[in-house]
């Protein structure tokens, strides 16, 4: 298909280089204004549905998140455990 549009695109080879930026260009604005805009809301790329009152996965209903003990206001929150590191999964080969 690419060399049907190289060989059909006019003026040796600076033209068809023309020609060939040309086309790209056009394809990627028509794919930037036009066809992304109509597909976004099919997508669910913004569908998030974090809240302030998450739970530990996997974890008793009422359990206390790592950390979430700090004094409040410090301007050191860090939203994870800082005290403690989670142990590497056990390879299969040891």
């Amino acid at each position: 298909m690419y060399s049907w549009i190289w060989r059909k695109l006019p003026f040796g080879l600076v033209g068809k280089l023309t020609g060939s930026v040309l086309l790209t260009a056009a394809t990627v604005a028509l794919l930037w204004y036009v066809v992304f805009p109509w597909a976004e809301p099919l997508l669910p790329f913004d569908d998030v549905q974090v809240t302030q009152d998450s739970e530990v996965p996997g974890a008793p209903p009422g359990e206390v998140i790592p950390g979430d003990d700090a004094p409040a206001g410090d301007g050191h929150d860090l939203p994870y455990d800082t005290e403690r590191n989670n142990t590497p999964p056990a390879s299969p080969n040891r």
